[in-house]
C-alpha cells in the first residue's frame, strides 16, 4: 500500500503529507497528544501574535491620541492583560481541549464513526475559528468600551487594531486546525469518502488574500481617509502607518500562501509519487484520504482508478490462466469475433498413460496431486517454447505452436517441446505419459456463441496430434511425430530425431510415417556430425 507520501510495502512517515502528524504505525493514543499539542502550540502562537498585532496598531502605527499616558495604566496593565490571558485561556479549554473530546472516538483504531461523529469532525476547523472570532469579538467589545470611557478619541484605534488581528488570527486558526485534524479528518472520509465539508482551495486562496492583502489595504485605506479628515495627521504618522501596512502585507501574506500552498501541494505530491508507483507495476498502490476538499477528490479519484486497474489486471490474469497469455492479450488488444483463420502452426496432444486404473486405484487428492504435477510439467515447457496450451481435458492437454503468436519454426518448437517434457517425466518416476506432434495447416479462431465462446484451434494437425499420443503409448519412447512434421522443422532439430515405420493412424485413409526421438547421446553425435547447434529443448 502507498500513502499520500509515496510509500509502498512499510510504514510511512508521511501518510497525510506532513512528517509533523507522525506515521500511519503510531498508537493512537500517542497520535491524540500529537495532534492536541498541534492544535494548542500552534493556535497559542497565532493569538499571540494577534495580540503583539493589536498592541504594535494601536500604541505606534495607527494614527490618534497615544495609548501609553498615566491616565490609561490601569487598563494597560490591568485590563487589557486580564483580556488577554482569559481568552487565551478559554480558548484552549473551549477550543482544543472540548473540541478533541467531542472526537474521542478517533483513539479507537477500529471505530467506524457514525453520521453524527462525521459531522462534528468535518466541522472541527469552521467550529472552532467561530470559537476564536467569538473571543475576540468578546475582546474587542470590552476594550473598545473601556478605552472609550477614557477616552472617545481611542474607540477607532482600539476597534481597527483589534478587528484587524482578529481577522489574521482567525484566517490562520482555519488553517492550522485542518492541518492537525487531517489524520481524524482522513478516519471519516475512509468511512465516508463522498464526505466534503472543507472550504476548497479557492476559499483557501481567498482566505490567504484577504490576511495577505484585504487587510493590509483596507486599514491602509482606512488611514488615508482618516488623514485626510483629520488634519492632526502627520506625514511621518502616515508614512509610518503605510509602511508598517505595506509590511504586514508581506509577512503575513508569506506565511499565509506558503501554508495554502503546503496544503495544496501535499495531496498533489501524493497523487504524484502514487502514479509513479504504478507507472512501475505496483498496483497495489493506495493514497490516504485526508482532504476534504477538491484535492480530495482528486486522491479518491486515483484510489477508484487503481481500484480499477487492478480488477482489470486480475481479470487479465485469470482470463490468461483459463485461455493462455497470448490469446488473452490478443483479445484485448482487438476486438474478438466469432470465425477463424487458417494457418501453418504445430499441435502437440499429451495424455497420461494408466489414467484409468489410477483413477480407480488411487483417492482424488493424490490424483490431483499427480495431475497438477503433471500439467506443471507441461505447461512450464509450452510457455518456454513459445507455444500455447490450448486446453486441458482432464488427464490429457493440447498446446499449440504459431498460433496466436507466429513462430518463426512452429514445428521445430513444438518437437523440442516434446523431447524436452519426455526427459522430464522421465525423470519424474511416477508420470508416464504418451506425446504426439504434428504440423500442417489448422484454422485457429473463436468458436462458440456470441455471448460465450473460445479459443480453438481444428485441422488435420490437431487430430493427427492425437492419433500418434494414443500410439505413442506403445513404443518406450512415449513420443512420436510424423515424417511431414519432421521436414517441416528446422534442421538442428530434425537431428534429434529418427524415422521408424508406416501406419495407418485410426480415422486416416493416408498411412503416416512415423518418426521417434533419438537417444540424446546419439542426438547430440548426430547434430556434431553435421556441425549443428546442439539440442534445441
Amino acid at each position: 500500500m502507498i500513502h499520500s507520501d509515496g510509500r509502498t510495502g512499510t510504514p510511512s512517515t508521511a501518510p497525510w503529507g506532513s512528517p509533523l502528524l507522525g506515521p500511519a504505525e503510531e498508537t493512537s493514543t500517542i497520535r491524540r497528544v500529537r495532534v492536541q499539542l498541534l492544535l494548542t502550540v500552534p493556535l497559542l502562537i497565532a493569538n499571540l501574535i494577534g495580540i503583539a498585532m493589536t498592541v504594535v496598531l494601536a500604541g505606534f502605527v495607527l494614527p490618534g491620541p497615544t495609548l501609553f499616558t498615566g491616565q490609561l495604566l490601569l487598563l494597560n496593565a490591568v485590563v487589557t492583560p486580564l483580556c488577554a490571558f482569559l481568552a487565551l485561556a478559554i480558548g484552549t479549554v473551549w477550543g482544543t481541549v472540548a473540541g478533541l473530546r467531542t472526537m474521542r472516538w478517533a483513539t479507537d483504531p477500529d471505530h467506524v464513526p457514525n453520521a453524527t461523529e462525521q459531522r462534528v469532525t468535518v466541522s472541527a476547523p469552521r467550529w472552532m475559528v467561530l470559537q476564536q472570532a467569538v473571543l475576540w469579538s468578546l475582546a474587542l467589545a470590552v476594550l473598545t468600551i473601556a478605552y472609550g470611557v477614557a477616552d472617545t478619541a481611542l474607540i477607532p484605534k482600539i476597534m481597527l487594531a483589534i478587528g484587524a488581528a482578529a481577522i489574521v488570527v482567525c484566517a490562520n486558526s482555519y488553517l492550522i486546525v485542518e492541518f492537525a485534524l487531517r489524520p481524524v479528518t482522513a478516519r471519516v472520509l475512509q468511512a465516508d469518502p463522498q464526505r466534503r465539508r472543507g472550504i476548497g482551495v479557492f476559499g483557501r486562496t481567498m482566505l490567504s488574500w484577504l490576511v495577505g492583502v484585504g487587510v493590509p489595504v483596507a486599514l491602509a485605506m482606512t488611514v488615508a481617509v482618516w488623514a485626510l479628515a483629520d488634519p492632526a495627521v502627520s506625514k511621518a504618522r502616515l508614512a509610518v502607518c503605510m509602511l508598517s501596512l505595506g509590511g504586514s502585507a508581506l509577512l503575513f501574506g508569506m506565511v499565509l500562501m506558503a501554508q495554502v500552498v503546503a496544503a495544496t501541494v501535499a495531496p498533489i505530491r501524493g497523487v504524484r509519487q502514487a502514479l509513479r508507483q504504478v507507472e512501475n507495476g505496483d498496483l497495489d498502490t493506495e493514497i490516504t484520504l485526508y482532504d476534504g476538499t477538491e484535492l480530495g477528490e482528486l486522491q479518491s479519484g486515483f484510489n477508484r482508478m487503481v481500484h480499477g486497474l487492478r480488477e482489470r489486471a486480475l481479470i487479465e490474469d485469470l482470463f490468461g490462466k483459463h485461455v493462455g497469455h497470448d490469446v488473452a492479450m490478443a483479445a484485448i488488444a482487438s476486438r474478438p469475433v466469432l470465425g477463424g483463420t487458417e494457418t501453418e502452426a504445430a499441435a502437440l496432444f499429451i495424455d497420461i498413460v494408466g489414467s484409468t486404473t489410477m483413477a480407480a486405484t488411487m483417492p482424488a487428492p493424490e490424483i490431483v496431486g499427480i495431475l497438477n504435477r503433471f500439467f506443471d510439467i507441461v505447461v512450464d515447457e509450452v510457455e518456454s517454447h513459445g507455444g500455447l496450451l490450448n486446453k486441458f481435458e482432464g488427464d490429457a492437454a493440447l498446446a499449440v505452436f504459431g498460433t496466436p503468436a507466429p513462430l518463426a519454426d512452429a514445428a521445430g518448437a513444438a518437437l523440442s517441446c516434446g523431447r524436452a517434457i519426455q526427459r522430464r517425466l522421465r525423470a519424474a518416476s511416477d508420470l508416464d505419459a504418451g506425446i504426439g506432434v504434428a504440423a500442417g495447416r489448422v484454422v485457429a479462431g473463436n468458436v462458440g456463441t456470441h455471448n460465450r465462446y473460445e479459443f480453438t484451434v481444428i485441422g488435420d494437425a490437431v487430430n493427427e496430434a492425437s492419433r500418434l499420443c494414443d500410439l505413442s503409448k506403445q513404443y518406450d519412447e512415449r513420443l512420436l511425430t510424423s515424417a511431414t512434421t519432421l521436414a517441416a522443422a528446422a534442421g538442428s532439430e530434425a537431428a534429434h530425431w529418427v524415422l521408424g515405420e508406416t501406419v495407418t493412424l485410426r480415422g486416416r485413409l493416408k498411412p503416416t510415417h512415423v518418426a521417434l526421438p533419438l537417444p540424446t547421446e546419439q542426438a547430440d553425435a548426430e547434430v556434431r556430425s553435421q556441425g549443428g547447434s546442439g539440442d534445441l529443448g
